[in-house]
């Protein structure tokens, strides 16, 4: 590249960097609410939230990047039309590819990157943020459970508990346990506390009384004791071990699904989509910059600004992205439609170049007239 397209280039990758730290804060503080919460009202500890925190930047940063590159090229070729320096540089006899190739350039790396994070960062940070957030889920005392309120512990399962202290004592607790509808279970107690071991977590409460009603002989039985144990192992799903969503799952796996899930086609077609989707959808960072550079390389110089250029750059980057998301959801329910996903980047990229390259003269640069201001 020139000192020009260096220049150009430098401004785009501060652009960049700008937009995605905007984005990504943006993105960050909305996803981070429900983590805030667990710190603020479940006294999660402070390391743990910033941890979850952190987890939660790959899972977005691979559609943030291109997105965040299609804004910093729509602001810098236009305020740099507004200043007239690109105008300065098309009458010098720079053409429209070789101002956009500093774009162009750009664009491939963010697709190198989104390659990286689609094929082996976002797999692994997905799988830890499941992980860390089962793993803070099994200890519901410390956690999940509000004082003052019933808290739905699991399907059909209630914890209430009038005061925590500090030494992690429930007091006035009232355990609901309504999983089997016929002979629901209410356990009352002075005080309880949560217990953690190999075999589980469980409640154990203290001073109270056990009473189970059988619905078909309206039958009350209560047993009245000084300790008892509540397994909170049942909780969780008795169909065996949680099979992971594809999201979680490594690229390797998603080339050569487990032998488990033979004959699961539903699973199947998900880890098809999700593989196809990762390797397409960095595809999408070229494309949206071709789309951008064509709304604002191509065509007279208007001294009036390219507003209605720019808009039209942002809606037509909008519908593409409505549209590959859309896809990818129809392509997990029928992989018939996966090449889809490769296509629409390929019809974006084609007739960008062209209305990119149509005033291109056979020399390199613009044909005449292409380039000089017009009359407004």
């Amino acid at each position: 590249m020139n000192r020009l397209q260096r220049y150009l280039f430098r401004n785009l990758l501060i652009a960049t960097l700008y937009s995605t730290a905007g984005l990504t804060l943006t993105i960050w503080l909305s996803q981070s609410l429900r983590l805030i919460e667990m710190v603020v009202e479940a006294g999660a500890p402070m390391r743990m939230f910033l941890w979850l925190l952190v987890l939660t930047v790959p899972t977005f940063l691979g559609i943030v990047l291109p997105l965040a590159l299609v804004g910093a090229i729509l602001f810098t070729y236009n305020r740099l039309s507004s200043d007239s320096e690109l105008n300065v540089m098309r009458a010098a006899g720079i053409g429209p590819f070789a101002l956009a190739q500093p774009a162009l350039v750009l664009a491939f790396g963010v697709m190198v990157i989104v390659y990286v994070l689609n094929l082996w960062i976002t797999p692994a940070a997905h799988q830890e943020l499941v992980r860390m957030e089962y793993a803070v889920r099994s200890d519901y005392s410390q956690l999940f459970l509000r004082e003052g309120v019933f808290n739905e512990v699991g399907d059909r399962f209630n914890v209430f508990l009038r005061e925590r202290d500090s030494d992690g004592n429930m007091h006035n607790v009232v355990i609901h346990d309504g999983r089997m509808p016929e002979k629901p279970v209410t356990i009352i107690g002075e005080r309880a506390v949560m217990l953690t071991g190999s075999d589980g977590a469980r409640f154990v409460v203290f001073n109270g009384n056990r009473q189970e009603l059988d619905r078909k002989t309206n039958r009350l039985s209560q047993l009245f004791f000084e300790r008892y144990a509540v397994d909170l192992k049942v909780l969780t799903s008795s169909g065996g071990e949680r099979w992971p969503d594809a999201r979680e799952r490594s690229t390797d796996e998603l080339l050569n699904p487990p032998p488990q899930l033979a004959g699961n086609d539903k699973v199947l077609r998900d880890l098809t989509a999700e593989l196809h989707h990762r390797l397409s959808s960095p595809l999408l960072a070229l494309a949206y910059t071709m789309v951008s550079l064509a709304a604002l390389l191509s065509g007279e110089f208007n001294r009036r600004g390219q507003t209605r250029r720019v808009t039209a750059a942002v809606l037509t980057v909008m519908a593409i992205q409505s549209a590959v998301l859309g896809l990818s959801s129809l392509a997990a329910k029928a992989n018939v439609l996966v090449p889809l996903l490769y296509v629409l980047p390929v019809l974006v990229l084609l007739p960008a170049a062209w209305v990119l390259g149509r005033n291109l003269g056979r020399d390199g640069r613009p044909a005449p007239g292409a380039g000089a201001p017009a009359a407004r």
